[in-house]
């Protein structure tokens, strides 16, 4: 399930299709510069192509990597290990949003300037941030591609440039932004961020109020690490 917030408090809560074709959903996600990943037609042949192995169903016909991390040197080295007895490592699967949210939120207030929140982002070393009420609540998304839009590259322009950036963030920001639970699957929540082209969604908890931060990066981090995602579980 899904909860939508605007700069009004909680919209809708919902399903993933729901949440999807919520038509304010919609409007805003049509007007970011972030587009959704392309799917790939059926038949198209994918541009990375590894072989995994025999002992997968036989060759796939793709290209086979070279140098040291290869997979037939990966499955020989777990095969000597277990030759030696060592102990196996239990693989959790990972599939819920909390297993792999960041907990350490990085926000900006309501009402800050373009200029404050420029600066959050920049010391935090985060290209996006929720923008939180008063009472900690989720009122929309605000990214440094939000911060950039609109300002002028030429230089005698410095005045305007100056007199935007002491805009109030909530001119600019996502909203209304859906939000995930920590028991979201992550599947659903990659779903949603390719679909609408999220750069990321907040965590909350049942009273709406932000718990943290789960990213595209936050994701990607989990394909290249252990224990492995479960997206289909």
């Amino acid at each position: 399930m899904f909860t939508v917030y605007g700069t009004s408090g909680k919209i809708y809560t919902g399903s993933l299709e729901q949440v999807r074709d919520l038509a304010p959903v919609q409007a805003v996600a049509r007007t970011r510069a972030v587009a959704p990943i392309a799917q790939q037609e059926p038949g198209e042949p994918s541009s990375v192509a590894v072989r995994l192995g025999q002992g997968q169903g036989g060759s796939s016909g793709g290209s086979v990597p070279t140098g040291p991390n290869r997979p037939e040197q990966t499955y020989a080295a777990h095969e000597a290990l277990a030759a030696y007895g060592a102990p196996a490592t239990v693989r959790q699967p990972l599939s819920l949003v909390r297993q792999l949210m960041s907990r350490r939120l990085v926000s900006v207030r309501s009402g800050v300037s373009l200029r404050r929140a420029w600066g959050v982002l920049a010391r935090a070393g985060v290209g996006q941030a929720p923008v939180l009420g008063p009472l900690g609540e989720v009122m929309g998304l605000i990214t440094r591609a939000d911060l950039l839009r609109g300002l002028s590259d030429d230089l005698s322009q410095m005045g305007e440039v100056t007199l935007r950036l002491d805009q109030p963030v909530d001119e600019v920001m996502w909203t209304p932004v859906p939000a995930a639970q920590e028991e979201t699957p992550v599947r659903e929540a990659a779903q949603l961020m390719m679909d609408l082209g999220l750069p990321g969604l907040p965590v909350v908890d049942e009273t709406g109020h932000a718990l943290a931060f789960v990213s595209r990066s936050d994701l990607l981090r989990a394909l290249t690490h252990e224990p492995p995602l479960d997206l289909w579980s």
